[in-house]
C-alpha cells in the first residue's frame, strides 16, 4: 500500500481487475477497498450494524494518545455517548446558532484578503481557527499568530500524517509499541512522543482556560464547552466532564484541517473554472446588491452557489480514503467472502460521478435550491460513522465561499510573457487531501466592494 495518496493506487487496481471490491493482505492484516457507491452504501450504510467499528491503531491511538477522539473511538457505549453529545449540539437544527460566529469570521477574512491577498492560505487557516475556537471554547483568538490556531493546525497535521494506512509498521505489528525509543529502527517512537504531547495539549490547554474563566468570572461565554459543563452541573446527565473535553478537542482538531483544505480547493476550482466563478457571481449579484454582503437568509435563492459548494467537496474530496471501518464478523457480498477483522476503506472519489475530473456544479442542479447533504455525503463519510459536524462545516464553507465570490475575482497570475501562469495542482500526501501552497490574484470586483469590506466591523 503506497504511503502517498493510496486511493489513487487502489483506483488503478480496481480498473485493472474490473472490480469495485478489492482485497489486500498487508503483513497479515485483511484490508478491503470499496470503489463504488453501490458497494459502499450496501455495506457501510445498510449493514452499518457490523461495519461501524474502527480498527485498533497502535500508532495514533495508543502511542500518540488519540483514543479520546470520536473519529478513532471503538464502536460501543462510549462512542455512542460522545456521538450523542456531538449530535445534540451540532445537528442541522442547531446550525443557525453558529451563524454569527461564521459571519464575523468570514467578514474578517474579507478584510485580510483586501489588505494582503497574497497571504490568502494563511488567512483561511486563521478564519477557520477563529470559528472553531470560538464555537468550541468561546475564546477570542489573536488576529495573527494565535497559539490556539497554531496548536490545532500542528496537532491535526501530526495525526493526519500518522493515520495514513501502512505508514508505520507498528500498526501491523502492535508488539512493536513496546520497543524503546533508542532501539535501532524505532524512529516512530520519537514521532509518537511528539504527537502525544500535541494531543495532550490540544485536549487540555483550551479546556483548562474555559474552566478557569468560569471560576474567575462566575460565568463563561456561550460556547459548546461552557454550555455542556453548565448542563452537567444542573443535574444527572448521560455524559461526564471528560466527554465534553474529548468532544471539544476533536471538533477543534478536525475542523482546522478539513475545512481549511476544502476552502483551499475552492480557490483552485475557481482558477481552473472561471466560467463557474462568473456564473456564481451573477447569481449572487441578482440576489444581493453589488457591494453588499450576502447572508444565510439568501441561501435558498442561490441554488447555483449551493451546487458549486457541493461540487467543490466532490471534485477534490478532502478525505478521499476516509477513516477506516472495521468488520468484526465475517460477511458475504455478491459472492465475495469478506473475512472477519477486515479493515474497510471507501474509495469512491472517482467512480461516484461520470466525468469525475470535470468541475460541473450543474450535476447537483435541477433549477431549485437543494439543501440535502446526501449528494455531498462522501466528503463526510458513511453509515453511523458519518461526520457529526458536517452541518456546521458546510455552513461555514458556504458563507465563506459566497462572501468571497461577492467581493473578489480570483484569477491566475500573469507571467512575464503576458500569459496566465498555469498551476501544477499538486497535493500533499497525508490523510487529508490538501493542495500544496499556490499563488493567485485576488482582486476586489469594484470600488463598492472595497468600501463595503472596509466599513465592515468585527461584529459581523
Amino acid at each position: 500500500m503506497p504511503h502517498e495518496r493510496p486511493w489513487e493506487a487502489c483506483m488503478e487496481w480496481g480498473k485493472t481487475y474490473d472490480s469495485d471490491i478489492i482485497h489486500l493482505n498487508l503483513a497479515g492484516t485483511s484490508v478491503v477497498v470499496l470503489s463504488s457507491l453501490e458497494a459502499t452504501e450496501m455495506l457501510l450504510d445498510k449493514r452499518s450494524s457490523i461495519y461501524s467499528d474502527r480498527p485498533s491503531l497502535p500508532m495514533v491511538g495508543d502511542l500518540m494518545g488519540w483514543n479520546f477522539a470520536l473519529v478513532f473511538m471503538k464502536y460501543g457505549e462510549e462512542w455512542r455517548t460522545h456521538r450523542r453529545l456531538f449530535n445534540q449540539e451540532f445537528n442541522m437544527g442547531a446550525v443557525p446558532k453558529f451563524h454569527h460566529a461564521e459571519r464575523v469570521a468570514a467578514h474578517a477574512l474579507l478584510r485580510r484578503l483586501l489588505s494582503n491577498p497574497d497571504g490568502f492560505l494563511t488567512h483561511l487557516r486563521q478564519m477557520v481557527g477563529e470559528v472553531i475556537v470560538s464555537v468550541a471554547y468561546g475564546i477570542d483568538v489573536l488576529p495573527v499568530n494565535d497559539p490556539y490556531v497554531a496548536l490545532a493546525e500542528e496537532a491535526a497535521e501530526s495525526v493526519a500524517s500518522a493515520a495514513v494506512p501502512g505508514r508505520f509498521l507498528v500498526d501491523s505489528i502492535p508488539i512493536l509499541k513496546y520497543v524503546p525509543e533508542w532501539f535501532p529502527g524505532a524512529d516512530f517512537k520519537r514521532v509518537a512522543r511528539e504527537g502525544r504531547l500535541l494531543s495532550q495539549a490540544l485536549r487540555e490547554i483550551p479546556f483548562a482556560e474555559i474552566q478557569l474563566f468560569s471560576k474567575v468570572a462566575g460565568d463563561a461565554k456561550h460556547c459548546f464547552t461552557a454550555n455542556a459543563l453548565r448542563e452537567l452541573e444542573s443535574g444527572d446527565k448521560y455524559y461526564q466532564e471528560s466527554t465534553v473535553q474529548n468532544v471539544a478537542a476533536m471538533m477543534y482538531a478536525a475542523g482546522a484541517d478539513t475545512i481549511t483544505a476544502a476552502l483551499s480547493i475552492f480557490f483552485l476550482a475557481m482558477l481552473a473554472n472561471p466560467d463557474a466563478q462568473k456564473k456564481a457571481q451573477q447569481e449572487i449579484d441578482s440576489v444581493a446588491v453589488r457591494g453588499h454582503f450576502p447572508d444565510f437568509g439568501d441561501e435558498q435563492q442561490m441554488p447555483y452557489v449551493a451546487a458549486l459548494v457541493k461540487e467543490v467537496l466532490r471534485w477534490r474530496n478532502t478525505t478521499p480514503f476516509g477513516a477506516p471501518h472495521f468488520l468484526k464478523v465475517e460477511d458475504m457480498y455478491r459472492g465475495y467472502r469478506i473475512p472477519a477483522k477486515s479493515i474497510i476503506f471507501a474509495n469512491i472519489w472517482e467512480r461516484m460521478y461520470p466525468d469525475h475530473d470535470a468541475f460541473k456544479p450543474e450535476r447537483f442542479l435541477d433549477g431549485k435550491f437543494d439543501d440535502s447533504s446526501r449528494n455531498a455525503q462522501p466528503a463526510f463519510g458513511f453509515g453511523r460513522r458519518i461526520c457529526p459536524g458536517r452541518h456546521m462545516a458546510t455552513s461555514s464553507i458556504w458563507i465563506t465561499v459566497v462572501s468571497i465570490l461577492a467581493m473578489f475575482d480570483i484569477t491566475k497570475e500573469i507571467g512575464e510573457d503576458g500569459q496566465p501562469i498555469e498551476l501544477s495542482y499538486e497535493y500533499g500526501g497525508g490523510l487529508i487531501f490538501s493542495p500544496v501552497p499556490f499563488k493567485c490574484v485576488i482582486a476586489p470586483r469594484s470600488q463598492d466592494t472595497v468600501t463595503a469590506i472596509q466599513s465592515s466591523s468585527n461584529n459581523g
